[in-house]
């Protein structure tokens, strides 16, 4: 997988889908991100390059419940992808 501008929109396109808000803000943020549970709010640093971007993007993304039943074919087939590359790497570690 790249960590890309194209990668990122489509990790966003899945946050959006399940109601989620991502914000790229400037502040001061210990892990680079800020996630606000019960309002599904995602803060994101905005002064983050691209793959550290896609980094926390995926970090949340393993980290919240998600519904696949409210992603589309495309975007529950993407999901599934970087869930098993998730994975993978967390065998070979």
């Amino acid at each position: 997988m790249k960590y890309n501008n194209y990668t990122q929109k489509k990790l966003e396109r899945i946050f959006t889908e399940l109601e989620y808000d991502i914000r790229f803000e400037k502040g001061n943020f210990q892990a680079g991100y800020c996630l606000v549970e019960n309002k599904k709010i995602i803060v994101i640093n905005r002064f983050f390059d691209t793959e550290a971007k896609v980094n926390c993007l995926i970090d949340i993304l393993m980290n919240i419940e998600v519904e696949e039943e409210k992603l589309d074919d495309k975007n529950l087939e993407f999901f599934q992808k970087v869930k098993k590359k998730i994975e993978l790497e967390a065998q070979v570690e």
